[in-house]
């Protein structure tokens, strides 16, 4: 039975991930690994059965199938959140849009944090243009019914 091994380098350019990142799955046991040499090395079948696993698809090399996953962005967007409580309101709602984000929106990451001495809420935001596109409206939507008075801080959730 001839059995193909992948390393980890091969496994981050087919999943599109870093190694490190591969690595830390190993480490963690979520991906089955054998130390081979000064490698690690993962059986196709190990790699099929940990894809299929966490929904990341086929490990094989594609070219993106639709338009909208040849361009990915990043963006910093700072919010002036007034109070604590407010930010921790727009740090809530923006984080749990991002569990029940849509399928359409593909991998994304949203980091979030509050940067007390400023009263500042930071978003660091990575994805595609349908995904960027739903956050900056969100966003802007929010500060606009903040400016217009017509809902409180606290009283409207950020959906993306």
């Amino acid at each position: 039975m001839n059995e193909a091994f992948y390393s980890v380098g091969q496994i981050a350019r087919m999943l599109h991930m870093h190694p490190k990142t591969i690595q830390r799955y190993i480490r963690e046991g979520k991906l089955c690994a054998a130390k081979i040499g000064k490698g690690w090395r993962v059986t196709g079948h190990d790699l099929s059965r940990f894809t299929e696993e966490n929904g990341l698809g086929s490990a094989t090399p594609q070219a993106p199938s639709a338009p909208r996953e040849r361009a990915r962005a990043t963006a910093v967007i700072d919010i002036a959140a007034g109070s604590h409580e407010n930010a921790q309101r727009i740090l809530r709602s923006l984080n749990a849009s991002m569990i029940s984000k849509p399928p359409e929106y593909g991998r994304a990451s949203l980091v979030t944090q509050y940067l007390e001495t400023d009263g500042t809420v930071r978003l660091s935001l990575w994805g595609n243009l349908p995904f960027m596109t739903a956050v900056f409206t969100a966003v802007e939507a929010y500060l606009k019914q903040l400016e217009d008075g017509r809902v409180t801080p606290l009283s409207k959730e950020l959906t993306i």
